[in-house]
């Protein structure tokens, strides 16, 4: 079995020969998954523009997502060799390179990257653009943000401005609306991502042609 696999914007997924995709994985469009990769049941990698890249050896565990997206540039995913994804992982237009661990419920988001072997543990997230060095360790529940990197707990009062100054609206949207300006930037927000997945639903499109192997 090699999935659930969708052509879409004009792309179909490639999967190597020596890879296992598990029945119930769903790839859409140019998601390229190498030689030797494991991505395991319920996990969706999915390219809205950009693609996603899966290195050898690498792993993506159950109802992990992957999303590559060209909303705000192109933002692929891009996974080197020998990484691993954990369960319930999310991974939003970044790289992770070779020998990287994401644990269990950890995020990464647009443009962000994670070293050579580093460890995001469960349940952290390293924010849009932060640069994680090599073989750095992102705690359990904590927020990586900037570069150079910066933890920061739960609860911390640094949090809001930390995250206000990653300028995540522009980075992941292309939407630049004042932080303090909520519903008008959510609503910028829902538009552009409507825009985004309307192309799943455009007649005459190829975002329904499924095939499964």
């Amino acid at each position: 079995m090699n999935g659930i696999r969708i052509r879409h914007r004009g792309r179909a997924p490639q999967v190597h020969p020596s890879a296992y995709v598990a029945p119930t994985a769903t790839l859409v469009g140019d998601v390229r998954v190498g030689p030797r990769a494991r991505v395991m049941y319920g996990a969706v990698l999915t390219a809205e523009g950009a693609f996603v890249e899966v290195g050898e050896a690498t792993v993506v565990c159950e109802n992990a997502v992957l999303r590559a997206s060209a909303t705000a540039g192109a933002q692929p995913v891009v996974l080197g060799d020998h990484v691993f994804v954990g369960p319930h992982a999310t991974l939003l237009g970044c790289r992770a390179e070779r020998c990287a661990y994401l644990a269990t419920g950890a995020t990464v988001l647009q443009e962000a990257r994670l070293g050579a072997g580093a460890v995001v543990a469960v349940g952290a997230l390293v924010h849009a653009r932060a640069q994680v060095p090599a073989e750095f360790f992102v705690p359990p529940h904590t927020l990586a943000v900037g570069d150079p990197v910066r933890l920061l707990a739960p609860g911390d009062p640094a949090v809001p401005e930390a995250i206000a100054g990653v300028g995540f609206a522009r980075t992941a949207f292309g939407v630049d609306a004042e932080w303090t300006d909520r519903i008008r930037r959510y609503e910028r927000i829902a538009e552009v991502r409507v825009a985004e997945f309307g192309a799943h639903a455009e007649a005459g499109g190829d975002g329904n042609a499924a095939s499964g192997a």
